[in-house]
């Protein structure tokens, strides 16, 4: 075969492979795992601006496809490009506003671009609607710790995440913050 048929067969998998998850999710509510502050080893650049091509292709054509704004939001989200992930996450939350995940990315976008009021109203909306939700617990912490440095606020997140989840993904790291906090309050 030649390069360019392989690279077209390629392309075209990819393609079939994404649409295949979107239209499965959709209809349902759909939303992957909250994002964390710190953005997640993510695919190569060239891959993720196909996917976020395809994706705008659709939603454009399908404006009201929630997972297809979620998705999109998502790979925003992966290419560090925060202005068009919380429009994207908007677009999605205007069709389900009660989806803590999508809350959280949002917000985590949010506090990206330094509007750390709105980040925080969005991850203490998406813990009031899901009270064990770990990511909002965990990224309203990173807010107060790191960018407001408001300790007691930073303490009172990361407790209730170590009560909520004490074998969570993390969590050995966040009691030594707060004993760090601890420390500094003393």
């Amino acid at each position: 075969m030649k390069k360019e048929t392989w690279i077209l067969a390629g392309a075209a998998l990819v393609i079939g492979v994404l649409l295949g998850v979107i239209i499965a999710n959709t209809g349902g509510k759909e939303s992957a795992p909250a994002r964390t502050a710190t953005p997640p080893a993510s695919a190569p650049n060239v891959m993720l601006q196909q996917n976020i091509q395809m994706l705008e292709e659709i939603v454009r054509k399908e404006p009201g496809n929630r997972s297809a704004w979620v998705q999109l939001g998502h790979n925003y989200f992966d290419s560090n490009q925060p202005m068009k992930a919380i429009e994207a996450y908007n677009k999605a939350l205007e069709m389900d506003p009660n989806d803590p995940d999508v809350i959280t990315n949002q917000g985590v976008m949010f506090r990206r671009v330094g509007w750390y009021d709105r980040a925080i109203e969005n991850f203490r909306k998406a813990n009031e609607m899901n009270p064990f939700h770990p990511q909002s617990l965990y990224n309203l912490g990173v807010v107060y710790r790191y960018d407001l440095q408001d300790l007691d606020k930073a303490h009172q997140a990361w407790s209730r995440y170590v009560e909520l989840h004490p074998s969570g993904q993390g969590v050995e790291q966040l009691r030594a913050e707060l004993r760090a906090i601890e420390a500094l309050r003393q």
